[in-house]
C-alpha cells in the first residue's frame, strides 16, 4: 500500500488545489443547504424503549475496506483500514488507488484528531456517524423518544439538532441528523458489508464497502499518537 501522506483526499498534480476544491464545495454547501428534504413525523407506535446497547464487542479488530467520495466538484476512491480497539478506539487509514497520496484519523471516544486537519474533518462524518459507521451510538439527551415501525425500532434524540434512529432487528440501520427541520446528514448501513454516508444539501457521499474483519490480539500502542 502507499504510504499516507498529509491529506487524507489529495489530487493529482493535473487537479486543482485541495484548497481550491475545499473552497468551491463549501460554497456548494451553503449554496444547496435549502435542497436538504424536509424531516417528517417519526413512524410508528409509540413504545416505551431505551436506546439499544450498541457498544462495541470486546477485543480487537482489523476491517479492510474500499472507500469511495464524491462531491460536486470532486471524487476519489481506494482502499481503507480501520483498527477497532473497544471499548472507544478507532484508527482509519485511507489510500488512493493512484497511489499520489494518504491520511488517517484517530477517534478516541468524542475526541477526532486528523493529520490533515481541515480537509479531512470536512471530508469525514461528523463524529457520531464515524461511530455509527460501526453500528455505535454516542448520542444522548433527555427529551427522547421512540415508536415501533413494524420490525424497525425508530427514535429521535435532542432537539437542535435532533439524531434520528432506526434498529432492525439486528443492528443500527440508519442515522439521521436533522437541523432546523430538514435531513441534513444521513448514515445507512443496509446490511454488514455496505455504509453510506450522504451530506444532502452540499452533494456530498461517502460509501464504504466492507471486504474482511480480522480479530487481533491488540494493536501497538504508537497507532494512536497522531
Amino acid at each position: 500500500m502507499p504510504r499516507p501522506f498529509q491529506r487524507i483526499f489529495a489530487p493529482s498534480l493535473a487537479a486543482p488545489s485541495l484548497v481550491r476544491i475545499a473552497g468551491v464545495a463549501w460554497l456548494a454547501a451553503i449554496a444547496g443547504c435549502a435542497s436538504a428534504p424536509r424531516a417528517g413525523p417519526l413512524a410508528g407506535v409509540p413504545v416505551a424503549r431505551g436506546v439499544p446497547d450498541t457498544r462495541l464487542p470486546p477485543g480487537y479488530r482489523r476491517i479492510l475496506f474500499r472507500w469511495e467520495y464524491k462531491e460536486r466538484v470532486f471524487s476519489a476512491r481506494g482502499e481503507g483500514l480501520a483498527r477497532v480497539a473497544a471499548p472507544d478506539s478507532v484508527r482509519i487509514d485511507l489510500f488512493l488507488d493512484n497511489g499520489s497520496s494518504g491520511g488517517f484519523v484517530i477517534l478516541i471516544a468524542d475526541s477526532l484528531t486528523a493529520l490533515a486537519q481541515d480537509e479531512a474533518r470536512r471530508s469525514l462524518p461528523p463524529v457520531p456517524m464515524l461511530w455509527a459507521a460501526l453500528g455505535v451510538v454516542r448520542v444522548s439527551a433527555t427529551d427522547t423518544s421512540a415508536r415501533l415501525d413494524g420490525d424497525t425500532l425508530r427514535m429521535e434524540i435532542g432537539t437542535e439538532p435532533r439524531w434520528r434512529l432506526a434498529f432492525g432487528p439486528q443492528a443500527l440501520a440508519r442515522m439521521e441528523r436533522i437541523d432546523r427541520g430538514r435531513v441534513e446528514q444521513v448514515l445507512e448501513r443496509g446490511d454488514t458489508t455496505r455504509v453510506v454516508y450522504r451530506q444532502q444539501g452540499a452533494g456530498r457521499t461517502l460509501v464504504l464497502t466492507i471486504r474482511q474483519v480480522i480479530r487481533e490480539t491488540g494493536f501497538d500502542a504508537a497507532i494512536w499518537r497522531p
